[in-house]
């Protein structure tokens, strides 16, 4: 199956923060240690956040390749769940080398998707006790996953949000203006790194003009960051030309402190002006 999400699982944050607030309402209702989420890869099943009520069964990051693991029965099962009494006894799950490893007996699993439908991972729960689900036990579990699909959703969302935000406009050979817009929290600023520092080395870039006009600043604050992504540029030998300072920015002394070690200008034509690149009007 084709992965469907581009982020790596660690960073699935709204997922995993919310997913560790329901596993203790679900392990004190289905009566279990552990409650875990995984994501589905190209070959393997990978846990994504889980919680152990007292012995610890099953740690985040656990990879399992997908051939072996109850996730398979899971998805491939037509209901999308599966569950047994006793794992080491299951006819499906006994000769599986997870269940020597975990040693674990009580196994409840439904599939986890996103809202759209499209296939995430699963919801499984676990104890070294056999257990027996009900079918009132399996239809809570699955609308725990109901509910984790919208958080799935939101980090998808803010992934792709994030990765369309770094605005990068090519002037000409060696020149691009970097247009900073909105809130620029820590979150997104690694992001905007990335891609800057991607696309200046693969761009052969030799100026950035770092457009600020449409920057937000929140609570009073400056994005630190931002000195460090110019610093960065810097670094790779490419020269950031800032303009687009409004008064917002100018106020703020973490800017003061940082904006004086790069040319900052009025406005993009005093910016290329510096550049010495003319724009020349087509008669």
């Amino acid at each position: 199956m084709h992965n469907e999400y581009n982020l790596d699982s660690t960073e699935f944050n709204s997922l995993k923060t919310a997913s560790k607030r329901l596993f203790r309402l679900i392990s004190e209702r289905l009566n279990v240690n552990t409650a875990y989420v995984t994501k589905r890869g190209e070959t393997a099943m990978t846990v994504v956040s889980s919680y152990n009520e007292q012995e610890e069964i099953i740690p985040e990051g656990y990879s399992v390749e997908y051939s072996g693991t109850y996730c398979r029965l899971i998805i491939t099962n037509d209901h999308s769940v599966m569950h047994t009494a006793n794992l080491e006894e299951d006819e499906f799950t006994k000769q599986l080398e997870v269940t020597s490893q975990l040693k674990v007996k009580g196994f409840l699993g439904v599939s986890l998707t996103d809202t759209s439908g499209k296939l995430f991972g699963t919801l499984c729960v676990m104890d070294k006790q056999e257990k027996v689900f009900s079918q009132d036990d399996i239809t809570y579990l699955k609308s725990m996953a109901e509910i984790l699909s919208y958080l799935i959703e939101l980090d998808q969302t803010k992934y792709n949000l994030d990765f369309l935000s770094v605005p990068i406009v090519p002037i000409t050979k060696g020149i691009s203006i970097l247009t900073l817009q909105g809130v620029v929290d820590e979150r997104r600023a690694e992001t905007v790194i990335q891609q800057v520092l991607q696309y200046g080395a693969n761009q052969q870039i030799n100026y950035f003009i770092a457009d600020l006009s449409g920057l937000k600043i929140v609570d009073g604050y400056f994005p630190m960051i931002l000195g460090d992504l110019f610093k960065s540029i810097q670094l790779m030998g490419i020269e950031t030309v800032v303009t687009g300072v409004t008064p917002a920015i100018a106020l703020q002394e973490v800017a003061n402190e940082q904006l004086p070690h790069f040319k900052t200008v009025q406005n993009l034509e005093s910016a290329l002006d510096y550049i010495g690149f003319e724009l020349v009007e087509k008669e």
